[in-house]
This record gives C-alpha cells, structure tokens and sequence, in this order.
C-alpha cells in the first residue's frame, strides 16, 4: 500500500491515541450481528427441524453436528487467510465487507422448507441435505466476518486498558443482541400464527440487522484500521513462518495456553448452566416454562451492565484482579443454586444476578487478554499472526464446548432423565435420581470450572508491567529498523 492510497482517506488517528466514543461504538455493532444469529441458532433451530420441517430428532441433530464440527474446522484456515491478506483497508475489513450479505442470506436461508419432491421420502433427504449444505456454508460466511472481526482489536489500539474497555463496548452489543433476539422472537411469535411464517420473518429480520451492524462496523473503524496498516506494511517483514512451524510457535506460547485455559473454563461453566437451567427452573424449582427467559435475562442484563463496571475498574486494579472479583459473585452464586428448596424463588433471582456480575468477567477479561499475547509472539518472532491465534481460540472453544454439552447429555439419561412424549401437555414427573443429577450440573459442575479458572488466572504471567516492556522493546525494535532504513 503506497501514501496517496492511506491519504485518500481523511481523520486517520495513529494507533497510539485513545480511541474514540464512535470507533467503540462501531467496533462493539460488529459482534451485533454475529452474537443474534447464533443465539437464534441455539434456541430455536433444533426445534425448527423438528417440528416445522418434519426431520427427525437424531437427524436433525446430525445436521447441527456437521455444521459445527465444520464450524470448528474452518477456524484456523480462515486465521492464516486473513493474516496473509493484503489491502489497503487492512488484512480484516476486506472479509468483512464482502462476507456480511452471504452471511445473512444464508442464515436466512436456513429457515425455509423447500419441496422438492411429491414423494414423502425423496423430499424429507432432500430436505435433509439441503440443510446439510445450507448449515456448512453459513457457517463459513459466519466465519468469515466474525473472525476476522475478533482479530481486529489488537488492531486498533495497543493500549493495555484501551483493549479491555474496547471489549466492553464488544460484549455490550454481543448480550444485547441475545437479548434482543429474545424480545423479537416473542414479539413474531405472539403476532404470528403460522410457524414457517414466524420463522421465516424472525430470520429475516435478524439478517437485515446483521448485514447492517456488519456494515457500520466496517465504516467506523476503517481509518483506524488503514492507519495501522500503513504503519505495518511500512516496516519491513521478515520471511514468512510455514503452517507447521506457526502451530508450533501458537502452541509453545505459555501465556495463550493459560488464556486458553481460562476461556475454557469460564465458558464451560457458562455453557453447562446454560443448558441446564430450563430442567433445574422447571423440574426442581417447579416453575412454569415461561418463566426460564426471565431467569436469563435477569443473568445477561446484569452482565451487560457490569461490562462497563469492571472496564473502567480494570484500569486502576488490572485485568486479573478484576477476573478475581467478578468470579468470586459467580462462585458463591453457582454454588449456591445445588442448595436452593423450590420454595426459594427469590433467592434463585438473587443468585442470577450474582452470576451476571461473574459472567461479564468471562466476557471481557480473557478477550482483553489475547491481544497482549499476540505483540509477545511479534516480539519473539518479528511478525504478526492475529488470525491464528484467535481461530484456534474459537476453534478450541467450539470443540470444549461441544464435548461439555455432550457429557451432560450423558448424564441426564444415566440417571433416568424422563423425555417428554411428542403432543403431551403435560410434563413427566422426573424421578429422584433425575432431579439430584440436574442439581450436580447447575452448581458443582460449573463451580470446580470456575475454580479451576482461577487457579489458572492466578499464574497468567503478563501483568501490566510485563506488557509495557514488550512494547518498549517492540518500539525499540522499530526505531532500529527505522534508522536502518
């Protein structure tokens, strides 16, 4: 990229300034879109399949299999993609901006049922692989725009505080937009009598408002991100690491395994409750079904105003300090739920607010602490790998997560778990076993996770002083090659 392509576009800030209230803003809608497509996803696909398309249960849970295993797979290919891309808006944007209308028509076109035969067999595999086929690639375009928009942040601002008060602004539109998701899904499905329609219209709706937040991303942090560009491709590279030898070097950084350690936990934690909490407010707490999205939104509300909380705590007591506090509500409020009696409601919504305040930890915390692992690989080997380093984040994620939602399921059906009978009102009494077993996975569980996040928060070894000098000798490093020049 030459000085007439950066100076063609105007109010570009050097990296080293505060960011702004608008690149915040902008940088936070870019997880907008991705945050409601995926939370639509995991309420309400599984039961699309199944009662709206005609598929059975254990295919239809194989095409959600696929699709994410692939999810998982295509993660670090997209990494290195983008780490290799050259443009004058930078090795991120470009992806994003031509990725985000694939990204919402095929998530839209997910939530249609196509006839393709007259013949009841014929059209249920046709119908059958078209999900396949659909599933994957979105799932690709999902990739696509999220996780080059992931690697943008250290991108942005190399500032220690600056980061983690960027991934508030980041977490802030993510649980927003879960919520969101929420209220317009109940809004369709109250206006709505007809079940392909309301999908159809819900999905629709939530395509146009990812596409848009895709877009206003992009424009709002473009002269940041050209700016920093400029000054990258200005510095002369060293030769580029094979695949191989980049696994090698990602995995033999310590302080990404402990981060990888520490997001694994705190999302196991979250997944698992997640996953749970419809069988432990139902079945134990013996509330009515309507009830469950009260619980969450009273998690994530919570959540979402503690971002900005522990953001701006973060910059007088630190990142792991702040992880401490926060996880210490979570704890005692995991904990917790395994001793609640169905006749202490209350205090359930009192520890679900005690858990959203740990829960934006988990958010902002690990996130903020990715980017300080990148620039102490760049100063190890001279270049910059944000891809790789944030695609076998999600990668590794995806495959955790996967195998905890897996044992529950395992657990549930050891200890008798009863299902329900397709067209009952009513559901079945669960037996004792049942009942102690969802007990388990909603506090103990979840509790040794986050412990164990703990013990591993408490060895990570960049602090803030350790970072300052990794810039230091990156500046060094630069002026020297500068002066060579």
């Amino acid at each position: 990229m030459n000085n007439s392509d950066v100076g063609a576009y105007p109010q570009q800030t050097s990296e080293s300034e505060k960011l702004n209230l608008k690149t915040k803003l902008a940088f936070g809608a870019g997880d907008l879109g991705p945050a409601i497509t995926a939370n639509i996803s995991i309420f309400f696909l599984l039961v699309f399949f199944t009662n709206v398309a005609g598929i059975p249960a254990g295919l239809a849970g194989m095409i959600l299999l696929i699709g994410k295993i692939w999810d998982a797979v295509n993660d670090p290919i997209m990494g290195v993609l983008t780490d290799r891309t050259k443009s004058r808006w930078g090795r991120r944007l470009p992806w994003m901006f031509y990725g985000a209308i694939p990204f919402g028509v095929f998530f839209f076109l997910q939530w249609i049922v196509p006839r393709f035969s007259s013949s009841a067999s014929v059209n249920f595999w046709g119908l059958f692989w078209y999900y396949v086929a659909i599933g994957v690639i979105s799932q690709v375009f999902y990739t696509v725009v999220n996780l080059p928009y992931t690697a943008m942040t250290p991108e942005l601002t190399q500032d220690y505080d600056e980061r983690t008060s960027l991934n508030s602004f980041r977490f802030a539109f993510s649980i927003g937009g879960s919520i969101l998701s929420l209220i317009l899904a109940k809004v369709i499905f109250d206006k709505i009598a007809d079940r392909q329609q309301q999908y159809l219209v819900l999905a629709a709706i939530c395509g146009v408002i990812s596409v848009l937040a895709l877009y206003l991303c992009v424009w709002g942090t473009r002269d940041r991100i050209i700016a920093f560009e400029a000054k990258r491709t200005s510095q002369e590279e060293s030769a580029p690491i094979p695949i191989r030898e980049q696994l090698k070097i990602v995995f033999s950084n310590q302080p990404f395994l402990y981060v990888i350690g520490i997001y694994l936990f705190s999302w196991l934690a979250v997944q698992i409750t997640a996953s749970i909490i419809p069988y432990f407010a139902v079945n134990w707490m013996r509330l009515k079904e309507s009830d469950v999205p009260t619980v969450l939104i009273g998690v994530q509300g919570t959540a979402l105003f503690m971002l900005f909380v522990w953001s701006a705590l973060s910059k007088r007591v630190g990142k792991k300090a702040v992880y401490f506090m926060g996880m210490s509500f979570w704890v005692i409020a995991q904990a917790g739920l395994f001793f609640l009696q169905p006749n202490q409601v209350s205090l359930m919504y009192i520890l679900a607010v005690m858990a959203g305040v740990g829960v934006s930890t988990a958010y902002l915390v690990p996130w903020s602490m990715i980017p300080d692992v990148i620039e102490l690989d760049e100063l190890q080997t001279g270049q910059r790998r944000e891809g790789i380093f944030y695609g076998f984040m999600v990668l590794l994620q995806k495959f955790g997560l996967a195998f905890g939602l897996f044992l529950v399921g395992i657990a549930l059906q050891a200890s008798g778990f009863k299902e329900s009978v397709a067209g009952q009102n009513t559901l079945p009494i669960q037996p004792d076993s049942a009942l102690f077993a969802i007990r388990i996975a909603i506090g103990p569980i979840p509790t040794i996770c986050l412990i164990c996040g703990l013990v591993l928060t408490y060895f990570y070894p960049i602090t803030r002083e350790m970072h300052a000098q990794i810039l230091l000798q990156l500046k060094e490093r630069q002026n020297k090659t500068e002066m060579e020049q």
